[in-house]
């Protein structure tokens, strides 16, 4: 599939071309950075035809008295979003629903807390959009959250005001086409900005897969990380993660077999098990890369992706979607929601990957640099064996043919257990291979169905997975 090409449009350009446009009309509501999304729009001109209200409540206390408390106590958090989008919309439509015929209506909507001056606090926020896409229509939302980059207060107001144009732009231009939807946040952000979760949903979104948007963020280098649950809707890290202890499940998934079921199940066990983990805050996530997403051309097939995760999701797992091919990335990414425990699950073959990578590319002194990196206090790695090359033979931790020059230190991380075998799997599904599961299944083979959990052989065959 040829990806289009996309012309970037600057944001002066982009509030001005709203502005002329008599179908587009709203109400901005900004808490935490300015108005500095309503700002670009005043600026350019002509936004008496675009602007019917802007609107802050910087104070918590005016805050409440609008939109309600927040249980949490957190402001900047998605709750908080969407009690401004509906007291928002709400005013909109008593106040000029009669109207209706005349305009198609939205709401823009952000809650921000940008780097303070102590630095202890980085920035990020929640940006929303609820709209008619087209006149007297049920309204729709597209939500995003974003991470600023920035290293001043100044700058990622700036960039919060240029996302919020780039937000509301896509969903009145590009809405019928979703990846440019999504790419087209970015226009002149490179760097500046990480949008880490989005969710659309409403009439106008009807076809559109949350999924496919999530894939989208990561694959044009949005974020490195996003995820959606078993439901297959957009979740965020901070939501439900924050300081709880998180098992994550590397692997392929092409297709889920009886192995991979096996895998999560045996390895969240041992992990609830831990004398360190409170089990009730426990939880898995399973986790698929973009280097298993790509094929030998560079190509990623948005239908192989849905595939997968069709079955992932029936199995009633999250999914984390991330172009971390290292487990550094994805280290590095979580540690902003702190955390308490990380449990990381990975075939005993990448684990000897991991350990041969890091020890021929830290030749220069780096090695114990290079391994205390992924070896923190709270992390933990546990290993699912497999079947050797003579297909009797298990390999395991204690028999990995390390190279010898780190076998001290890899004898080390085993000994004080932050390298451990899982223990309680099922040894009869090691010779399962996963694909050969998959060209069965492509080819229409019989062969597969008792390979594969019981409940997915149904949607497999139902929905005609995997075929071309």
């Amino acid at each position: 599939m040829q990806e289009q090409q996309h012309h970037i449009i600057k944001t002066e350009q982009k509030a001005l071309d709203l502005n002329l446009d008599p179908m587009v009309y709203g109400t901005f509501a900004e808490i935490g950075a300015g108005q500095e999304v309503a700002r670009n729009f005043f600026q350019v001109g002509a936004a008496a035809g675009t602007i019917a209200k802007t609107m802050s409540a910087y104070d918590k206390g005016f805050s409440d008295a609008i939109y309600g408390k927040e249980e949490s106590g957190r402001y900047v958090c998605e709750p908080r979003l969407y009690k401004m989008l509906d007291h928002e919309y709400r005013l909109m439509d008593e106040r000029l629903g009669e109207m209706c015929h005349m305009a198609t209506f939205f709401v823009f909507a952000d809650t921000v807390s940008a780097i303070n001056y102590a630095r202890t606090i980085k920035g990020n926020g929640w940006l929303g959009v609820r709209f008619q896409h087209a006149p007297c229509s049920e309204p729709n939302d597209l939500a995003i959250h974003v991470k600023m980059l920035d290293n001043d207060n100044k700058l990622q107001q700036e960039a919060i005001g240029v996302l919020g144009v780039n937000l509301i732009y896509s969903c009145f231009r590009y809405r019928d086409n979703p990846e440019l939807m999504v790419k087209s946040l970015m226009d002149g952000l490179e760097g500046r900005v990480s949008v880490d979760f989005i969710k659309a949903s409403g009439p106008a979104f009807e076809d559109v897969e949350n999924r496919l948007l999530a894939l989208y963020l990561v694959k044009h280098g949005l974020t490195e990380v996003t995820m959606f649950d078993e439901h297959k809707q957009s979740i965020h890290a901070s939501e439900f993660l924050y300081r709880k202890a998180l098992m994550v499940v590397r692997g392929n998934f092409r297709p889920p077999t009886l192995v991979t079921q096996d895998v999560v199940k045996s390895s969240f066990e041992q992990f609830k098990n831990e004398d360190f983990v409170d089990e009730e805050k426990a939880y898995n996530i399973t986790e698929i890369t973009l280097d298993y997403l790509t094929d030998s051309n560079g190509v990623i097939d948005d239908k192989d992706f849905l595939d997968r995760t069709e079955l992932i999701c029936a199995l009633g797992y999250k999914v984390l979607v991330s172009n971390c091919s290292n487990h550094q990335k994805l280290i590095n990414y979580l540690a902003d929601y702190k955390i308490k425990n990380l449990g990381l699950v990975i075939g005993v073959r990448e684990l000897l990957e991991i350990i041969n990578n890091k020890y021929y590319n830290n030749q220069d002194g780096r090695l114990l640099v290079a391994f205390g990196e992924l070896f923190t206090r709270n992390i933990k790695i546990y290993t699912y064996p497999a079947l050797q090359d003579d297909g009797e033979t298990i390999m395991n931790t204690s028999n990995l043919p390390v190279p010898e020059g780190i076998k001290f230190l890899y004898k080390h991380l085993t000994d004080s257990h932050q390298i451990v075998d899982i223990e309680d799997y099922e040894s009869e599904m090691l010779y399962i291979d996963p694909t050969i599961v998959y060209n069965n299944i492509s080819k229409g083979n019989d062969g597969w169905q008792n390979k594969v959990p019981e409940e997915l052989v149904d949607i497999i065959l139902e929905k005609q997975l995997f075929k071309n």
